[in-house]
């Protein structure tokens, strides 16, 4: 059984994939996923504050991402774009949740919606972005 909070991770994948390959607008997306099955088991206020935060703030989430990225990040797959993306927004406004829950629900999101091996690369470079962005915390996280 998927957490709500793992459901609207996913909506928010799939609308940023969608907005990644068309740039349709927010609203129009938002609107879109209200109707996607599952939906209802969603945490809407996580998936609305992740959708419209990482549209938002897609360029400076990119340039946190693109140091830790062994080639351009127009070059990831739209999946592999979209899973970073929520999951820096989240490293930067979420740190309730623990880095290693970011990351972990980042891998299997990756696992769901991208190519075979797509979630061994997005767990090394959130592992990388990690040490930036929350540098107390994981370093905290590897000394026990």
């Amino acid at each position: 059984m998927k957490s709500a909070r793992r459901r609207s991770r996913e909506l928010a994948t799939q609308g940023l994939y969608q907005w990644l390959l068309s740039g349709v607008p927010a609203g129009e997306i938002d609107a879109q996923l209200r109707g996607s099955q599952g939906y209802d088991k969603a945490d809407h206020e996580h998936l609305d504050t992740l959708l419209h935060g990482v549209i938002r703030e897609a360029d400076e989430l990119s340039g946190a991402i693109a140091p830790c990225l062994d080639r351009p990040i127009e070059q990831l797959s739209p999946v592999e774009r979209a899973v970073l993306l929520v999951a820096t927004y989240e490293f930067k406004h979420h740190v309730d949740i623990p880095y290693r829950v970011v990351i972990n629900e980042a891998v299997e999101l990756t696992k769901t919606f991208g190519g075979s091996d797509g979630y061994k690369y997005v767990n090394g470079v959130l592992d990388k972005l990690a040490a930036q962005l929350r540098a107390t915390e994981a370093q905290n996280a590897r000394k026990s």
